[in-house]
């Protein structure tokens, strides 16, 4: 169901922000998560995350500079012929194929499969995968993917090795608000060029029927933080969390902040990201 308002983008935001952003700690121990109830009398998450302050800067000055070959994410506007993405048959009939349609634009790629999408809607005082409830912003730095499960998702979602399909192969998630801008817990992404392979920390995802793995990152002052204020509906944010390539940036770590500077009484954030594979020959 879609939330009607009249919130309109504000793109005076200040250059920078200053925000906590949640890091984990180090640990001789794999962290996981159970994406649903463990087994009797196993925790349903390992792993030390501590609020560490960042400064956040404003990408709009630059946005359209933006590369996934870069910074690890971009940024386009592209009207949506959805008009209500909690109508399941909207969104795979209209989202996808436009998903699909743009990461190709930007990308180049010869070929963009369209795997999966996760509408988000935040609801004060509700966790993530609450039966019943709508998934919540991801409140903890990450990488959906990892040098371990990402062609090991290409190969699930196509039944062969990547290889045969092109020279090379990303996972890109396609990121964009729904009904009015994002102002509340917006997107913040890293400058991928800012991260050390050794702050990205593999983490199990462990689902009923499959495992995966994340990247959790571990904090260090030299990243660089930025993100698109009052991302508005008819934008969306390209975001690499995976490539093939080494010889490019692979991974681009991002999570939803609290901004101190979004004023009371905004609209509690709505968004769907888009899981692609694009392949390239």
């Amino acid at each position: 169901m879609s939330v009607a308002t009249n919130l309109k983008p504000d793109h005076s935001a200040a250059s920078t922000v200053e925000a906590t952003l949640q890091f984990i700690e180090r640990s001789a121990e794999k962290p996981y998560i159970y994406a649903d109830p463990p087994p009797e009398g196993v925790e349903p998450t390992r792993g030390d995350y501590r609020p560490r302050p960042v400064r956040i800067e404003n990408a709009r000055p630059f946005a359209d500079r933006l590369d996934l070959d870069i910074e690890g994410v971009a940024l386009a506007w592209r009207p949506t012929a959805v008009r209500d993405y909690w109508d399941e048959a909207q969104t795979l009939a209209l989202g996808h194929p436009e998903a699909a349609a743009l990461v190709r634009e930007v990308t180049g790629a010869s070929r963009v499969v369209v795997f999966d999408h996760t509408l988000r809607r935040r609801s004060d005082g509700a966790a993530d995968r609450t039966v019943g409830v709508p998934r919540q912003p991801a409140t903890r730095v990450h990488v959906d993917q990892t040098v371990w499960s990402g062609p090991k998702r290409v190969r699930e979602i196509m039944g062969q090795d990547f290889h045969a399909l092109g020279k090379r192969a990303a996972i890109i998630n396609v990121w964009r608000p729904i009904a009015y801008p994002a102002r509340d817990w917006p997107l913040v992404i890293g400058d991928a060029r800012s991260i050390d392979a050794d702050d990205l920390i593999a983490s199990d995802l462990i689902f009923p029927h499959r495992r995966g793995e994340t990247y959790a990152l571990a904090y260090d002052p030299r990243q660089r933080w930025l993100y698109v204020p009052d991302l508005a509906p008819d934008e969306a944010l390209l975001i690499k969390c995976w490539d093939s390539d080494p010889d490019v940036p692979r991974f681009a770590p991002h999570s939803a902040f609290e901004d101190p500077s979004t004023p009371p009484g905004t609209p509690p954030r709505q968004s769907i990201e888009f899981r692609t594979i694009a392949f390239f020959d």
